[in-house]
């Protein structure tokens, strides 16, 4: 089964000391989550702050600046996953530093 794993952190979405892409426990984890073979993509995204949301109200199309929702916590990348079952995506999600770190990760299914 296929699962987005939807990394979340607290703050203002600007990278602190503990999320920098050098970070050694974050290279342990993508290493490890490679070296199993499930990742099928992912990526970092930039602050909530660079954020465009888009709507269509009547026909017309509305921007916004920002996230559509304000929340304690942002998205701040994620990964797409191949795994046996929900138990495994809990498993690997449980290894994120973000999950050790004052965030979260969100696993998701995906429609197949």
């Amino acid at each position: 089964m296929r699962y987005v794993l939807f990394v979340c952190a607290p703050g203002d979405g600007e990278p602190g000391p503990r999320e920098s892409a050098d970070d050694p426990r974050l290279a342990s984890y993508i290493g490890d989550a490679r070296g199993r073979e499930v990742v099928r993509g992912g990526a970092r995204l930039r602050p909530p702050a660079d954020a465009t949301s888009v709507r269509v109200r009547d026909g017309e199309v509305l921007i916004g600046e920002g996230p559509f929702v304000e929340s304690p916590q942002h998205i701040a990348g994620f990964d797409l996953i191949e795994v046996a079952d929900l138990d495994e995506a809990v498993a690997l999600a449980a290894c994120h530093p973000a999950a050790r770190s004052g965030g979260s990760v969100e696993v998701r299914p995906v429609w197949e």
